[in-house]
């Protein structure tokens, strides 16, 4: 059983949210101000954290904000009546894992939890030995990645990014794929996230990001990782 923490002001809603999870099993708490997550993700950390934006108080932004500062890792899906690409942008460069427009339907709401919950709780224990690529060794059990023997710091979308990356041993990976199974979205959506962050990516791994040697993009389908 995973602990889910809803952070929803309209409290309607929490409880409908509530009600689809623990359907699937989980634990649900519900709060209804920023400051009362903040308090409770300190009190007794949950598993993954479902956040809408438009809070009391502290809006979802400045949570994730505190959140992330303070160290705490565990997923945050960000659920919010703000469609517009530059709040999912700003959720994401503040570390959320997971963006979901309202209204949101029961089984996509699931899935994407579980999403999260399966990105965060590796199956398997050891994954095997670190992979190497040029002057990049990526250990997927720390969790850690190096660039010439020097610490390199991912955010958890982008270390998942990368892992996936890794784990399709040189394939092709669509855009649509990374969406789905990096992200949790479980449609096509219009969005240059994935296209960001393979950027992003670059910058901190490659010798020349305009021109990289490792993160290759496919052209009309994705990225590849060429070892």
């Amino acid at each position: 059983m995973s602990d889910v923490l809803i952070v929803e002001d309209n409290e309607t809603l929490a409880e409908g949210l509530r009600t689809s999870l623990e359907l699937e099993g989980h634990a649900v708490r519900i709060v209804l101000d920023g400051e009362s997550g903040l308090a409770a993700v300190r009190g007794d950390p949950p598993d993954v954290v479902v956040l809408d934006l438009m809070l009391p108080g502290r809006s979802g932004f400045q949570v994730l904000r505190a959140l992330r500062e303070e160290g705490h890792q565990m997923p945050v899906l960000i659920l919010s009546a703000r469609a517009q690409e530059v709040d999912k942008v700003q959720g994401f460069r503040l570390g959320a894992d997971g963006y979901a427009v309202k209204p949101i339907g029961v089984l996509e709401l699931q899935a994407r939890v579980s999403a999260l919950l399966r990105r965060a709780t590796p199956r398997g224990g050891r994954r095997g030995a670190p992979h190497t690529f040029g002057s990049i060794v990526v250990d997927c059990d720390a969790r850690t990645v190096t660039r010439s023997g020097e610490p390199v710091e991912l955010s958890r979308l982008e270390f998942d990014l990368l892992e996936y990356l890794v784990a399709a041993q040189g394939k092709a990976v669509s855009r649509y794929e990374l969406l789905k199974d990096v992200w949790g979205y479980q449609r096509p959506v219009g969005t240059r996230t994935v296209d960001t962050h393979v950027h992003t990516l670059r910058t901190k791994l490659e010798d020349d990001a305009a021109h990289p040697r490792h993160l290759l993009t496919v052209r009309k389908v994705g990225y590849r990782l060429k070892a």
